[in-house]
């Protein structure tokens, strides 16, 4: 993917020496002004500096990514934290102060709760971890890198097409001002993932035919709040964000972006369309709000091959999160590791001392961090995050839809701003039950591309 920048590693990072130490010494005026302002956006955090993080979204997640963040090293410290609710925000805050005592100095007023929460947020630290529901995604990582801050932001990145439009723009301001970004997309830190593609494109099945992916299972969490728990429709369905596309996108961009995304580190870019079909065969229950159970979309890249990709939320159905390619002289599961190729079959052998790649991609942000390496994964966290959005929209219409037409697409889910007063984007009828996308519908269309 050439719009990307490669990913440094720490190990490659920790053997180089440390380059361009901030001076404590006044400098003229005149050098000063030779040198571009983006120079001086951020404050410079040398290796022995103490990074100062912060989290916003008190979920499974967010909990483990400062878990994460914080197992960078002893440098690192929790020192604020926002939730739209505070027993959310609450809970986690306990978990995290029993697993880092040392590192999470969080006090009752660096505990920020509502909509907004985010800003304060961002205002007490180096470091922001963005790990709300994704369709707050581009909201927050633009303010952030407003208040000029490193930011490591959970997959997917947006939920429509404007917010990867605006992910896109935001990440060319954190160029300019020497801001470092992560993105969860941890196989890119997965040294089985890297040889093995590594591998693939130097020729180890000759030229690659065509792909599949798949995430089917049998879904995740049920609804957790009832509407006699819920005060409001909004906090319903923030409580039970991943069944609404306004915050979630559906299971095939929160989950399924992991595989489609490594089809695109494969063939280095994006699909130019998606053709698709889909809808709601188990998961039918109006608790289920408005996604579907299962997506199959077949995407077409510019050279002409074909990925054939499938994600599903059904119970007692065969399972598979996988990543496969076929190949002129073999074949390759590359989420195993695996190549079966002319010149013989290859494995990857794990290191039993291989670390998670949820903490790799955690070192490497860090690392880049305090060497100032170059470092932005906003960008193919975008386009994989519309290349999901792509074949959500293909399936939901049950046509034919390009790349631009998604990048390009006006339709947008996710409200600019959210109060405890807004109405949510989608509401229910009468009987509870929420408007479901028709394939082949033409009104529908229009609301969907």
């Amino acid at each position: 993917m050439k719009e990307s920048k490669k990913t440094p590693k720490s190990d490659s990072l920790n053997r180089r020496a440390f380059v361009g130490n901030t001076t404590k010494t006044a400098v003229a005026g005149a050098a000063l002004s030779a040198l571009p302002i983006e120079r001086f956006a951020h404050a410079a955090i040398s290796p022995g500096d103490t990074i100062k993080i912060g989290l916003v979204g008190c979920g499974g997640r967010g909990t483990g990514a400062a878990s994460q963040a914080l197992s960078t090293g002893e440098s690192v410290k929790l020192v604020a934290m926002a939730d739209v609710f505070k027993d959310k925000l609450d809970e986690r805050h306990a978990l995290l102060k029993k697993q880092s005592e040392k590192q999470v100095d969080v006090p009752d007023e660096n505990r920020f709760v509502g909509p907004d929460a985010y800003k304060k947020v961002i205002e007490q630290v180096d470091l922001v971890i963005l790990t709300t529901p994704p369709g707050f995604r581009p909201y927050h990582f633009a303010e952030a890198i407003r208040q000029n801050k490193h930011v490591f932001m959970e997959k997917p990145v947006a939920v429509d097409g404007p917010g990867v439009r605006k992910v896109l723009e935001v990440a060319k301001e954190a160029d300019k001002k020497g801001l470092k970004v992560g993105v969860g997309l941890q196989r890119h830190h997965q040294p089985g993932y890297i040889e093995t593609i590594k591998r693939l494109k130097d020729g180890a099945i000759g030229d690659l035919v065509s792909m599949r992916a798949y995430w089917n299972g049998g879904g995740v969490w049920d609804p957790r709040a009832t509407r006699e728990q819920a005060k409001t429709e909004l906090e319903y369905q923030l409580r039970n964000w991943y069944y609404y596309n306004w915050l979630c996108g559906d299971h095939i961009t929160e989950q399924h972006i992991h595989n489609l995304d490594v089809i695109n580190w494969l063939k280095d870019g994006f699909p130019v369309l998606a053709r698709g079909m889909g809808g709601r065969q188990v998961r039918t229950d109006k608790k289920y709000g408005e996604i579907f159970d299962h997506h199959a979309v077949e995407y077409q890249y510019a050279d002409g091959s074909w990925l054939f990709s499938q994600c599903r939320h059904i119970r007692g159905c065969w399972n598979s999160v996988s990543e496969h390619v076929q190949g002129a002289t073999g074949h390759a599961d590359i989420g195993a590791h695996q190549i079966f190729g002319k010149g013989g079959n290859w494995r990857y052998k794990k290191d039993r001392d291989e670390k998670s790649p949820y903490q790799i991609e955690h070192d490497d942000l860090f690392a880049a961090i305090r060497h100032n390496e170059p470092y932005n994964e906003a960008y193919y966290g975008a386009k994989s995050t519309l290349t999901s959005i792509l074949g959500r929209m293909a399936t939901y219409t049950g046509g034919e839809v390009t790349w631009e037409q998604a990048l390009n697409s006006k339709v947008q889910l996710m409200p600019e701003s959210i109060t405890w007063d807004s109405k949510p984007p989608t509401g229910p009828d009468e009987n509870g039950e929420y408007p479901i996308p028709v394939p082949g519908d033409k009104i529908w269309k229009r609301k969907i591309v």
